[in-house]
């Protein structure tokens, strides 16, 4: 009897620690999967990194965007959407509506503002309609657009 409680307990025993290891053994075998997919990503140009992050968005319905950050002193929930309205926009977004008649040119001038490459700065022009630069103050947002609007390309500040 003493013995069947035993070898009862060795079994048990041995069972943790088969449980224990197979733990280990997944620990291990997803950190190897995790470095495995970072050493992918680390690889990859900035529009592949940008294609993955359009797809992972698509895929699980999420943003890759900033969530906007609420002023500490904002008053009542009423509040906020009158504030917005009283005050002047500070951040915006240029976007190239058409390329015009110079392709050339465009490439070359959103080469000099973006300091893209050449091969990027082709795909964003023939792209069109794609945003150019965001988050850029009214006046630089207006010398963008006059330089764009030069060389032929219709261009919109939103």
């Amino acid at each position: 009897m003493v013995e069947k409680k035993v070898a009862s307990e060795e079994k048990k025993a041995d069972s943790k620690k088969t449980e224990k290891n197979e733990a280990e053994e997944k620990e291990t075998t997803s950190k190897c999967a995790v470095d495995e997919i970072l050493e992918k990503i680390e690889k990859m140009t900035v529009l592949e990194l940008a294609d993955l992050v359009k797809a992972l968005e698509d895929k699980f319905g999420v943003t890759a965007a900033m969530p906007a950050v609420m002023p500490a002193n904002a008053g009542s929930a009423a509040a906020p959407a009158e504030s917005a309205e009283a005050e002047e926009k500070t951040d915006f977004e240029v976007v190239l509506k058409e390329i015009g008649p110079n392709k050339i040119k465009v490439i070359k001038e959103i080469r000099a503002i973006t300091a893209l490459g050449l091969k990027e700065s082709k795909d964003l022009v023939e792209g069109a309609p794609k945003t150019v630069k965001e988050h850029v103050d009214k006046k630089t947002a207006d010398e963008i657009k006059e330089k764009l609007e030069a060389v032929g390309a219709v261009v919109e500040i939103k």
